[in-house]
């Protein structure tokens, strides 16, 4: 299910992140009163009224020719480009500047929906400043205040007025979609190509050539596919080209609606710090995983090479212990065969139900053979266990005090559901509630 993007865009201190940290409810962005402080674009998932949407917070748009203004126009561009819908923000107490015209024509030419928000309107004595800047011409603006959050409502209904009625599957439910996630030039787009048998995706040796995600639909044995090549992530700080910057969320909306991630690791280079911060957005996505190790043709080898590496996968992404490795080369199409049956397997393990009765034979057997150690004289009681959602498997735990169930407990229950059912390459939620909730 695609969700929409939202950009926020304007010229300096006008309140930008003040108003970002406000609708995702965290204080994410930087705020000072210094213009120019927001010098990243920052994004994040967020909702109003039960619709979710990709938040962006743009560093200001200046007209000036200064490196870093030019830096941040561009940045925003970016987003204006990549938005759905925008938000143009304005200083109330500045009035109509000549950049908020020059802002305002370049939002034009986007021809994307444009909901004006008037800033810095902490009083109801001063909504007579926002009747000016209708004069931009693009319709209702609103009063906002983001320091009291006073009218970021009515402005919020106005942008989820603009986005689609209904936000659909693109494809079957039966189609398994695959995100093919890693750092700049590890072979993403070599993998897919050679998944797929054919040249339908750019390969090149220069880093960060992708630019978007790219979806592939294709058919084996008998079962339908979409293959999702995105941009490759790189390390905030160490990313020069900011186009590449907004590839991490398009990264992250291709993982969302996918049922398999494969997050690529280069063999030739080994796992580097960026790999575990890439495949831990694929975890938290709750997303099925498998660990390709590419480029293994290059590879210096000997009988206990893979056993190594793969010894030295599990230490480096503890939190994937469920995922298998696979190692292969895109290049030569070695051990290839081994992926698409791995992905149908782990797809499969996903969207697995396991029956109420049996479900909590596992879960008696496991508390009998090594019940929770008491805290305060208390111990967990687990009355009653229940599968509540697939993709991931989600199962509920009706238990006398939830505090009561430990991240070991709780570990040691997933290894043995592990045990019991097949559920290689699909994390396992489980969540603790009080019996009589």
């Amino acid at each position: 299910m695609t969700k929409s993007v939202v950009a926020i865009v304007g010229r300096p201190n006008v309140g930008k992140s003040t108003i970002f940290n406000r609708m995702v409810g965290e204080r994410v962005a930087i705020v000072e009163d210094i213009p120019g402080v927001t010098r990243d674009r920052l994004y994040r998932l967020t909702e109003w009224l039960h619709r979710e949407f990709y938040l962006i917070d743009t560093g200001g748009i200046d007209l000036g020719e200064e490196p870093l203004r030019v830096q941040m126009r561009e940045q925003a561009e970016i987003a204006i480009d990549e938005a759905d819908v925008i938000i143009f923000l304005v200083n109330g107490r500045d009035g109509v500047t000549g950049a908020d015209r020059e802002i305002a024509d370049m939002l034009r030419r986007s021809n994307k929906p444009v909901v004006v928000g008037v800033n810095k309107i902490d009083h109801p004595n001063m909504e007579e400043n926002v009747y000016d800047f209708y004069s931009l011409g693009f319709g209702e603006v609103f009063g906002i205040s983001g320091a009291h959050g006073r009218g970021l409502g009515d402005m919020l209904d106005a942008v989820i007025h603009h986005f689609p009625d209904e936000e659909s599957e693109e494809y079957d439910e039966d189609t398994i979609r695959i995100a093919v996630i890693g750092r700049p030039n590890v072979g993403k787009s070599s993998l897919v190509n050679a998944v797929l048998g054919e040249e339908r995706v750019i390969v090149s040796d220069i880093p960060g050539t992708t630019r978007d995600a790219v979806d592939t639909m294709f058919e084996f044995e008998d079962q339908e596919y979409v293959i999702i090549d995105t941009a490759g992530m790189r390390k905030k700080g160490k990313v020069y080209e900011s186009t590449e910057k907004y590839s991490v969320l398009r990264a992250l909306k291709a993982m969302e609606s996918a049922d398999v991630v494969l997050v690529v690791l280069n063999g030739e280079e080994g796992i580097r710090e960026q790999d575990k911060r890439i495949a831990g957005y694929a975890h938290e996505a709750g997303r099925a995983v498998i660990i390709v190790v590419n480029k293994w043709d290059a590879v210096e080898k000997d009988h206990q090479t893979m056993a190594k590496f793969t010894e030295k996968v599990r230490q480096e992404f503890q939190f994937l212990t469920y995922a298998p490795v696979l190692f292969l080369s895109a290049k030569t199409k070695s051990r290839l065969q081994h992926l698409l049956p791995t992905v149908k397997q782990v797809a499969d393990n996903h969207h697995l139900r396991v029956p109420t009765n049996v479900l909590n034979d596992v879960i008696l057997d496991a508390v009998v053979m090594n019940p929770a150690p008491t805290e305060n004289n208390k111990r967990l009681r687990i009355n009653y266990a229940t599968q509540v959602a697939v993709a991931p498997p989600t199962i509920v735990l009706f238990v006398n005090d939830p505090e009561l169930l430990h991240f070991s407990y709780r570990r040691y229950l997933e290894n043995k559901l592990r045990e019991a059912f097949h559920f290689e390459g699909t994390p396992i939620r489980l969540i603790a509630r009080k019996k009589n909730d």
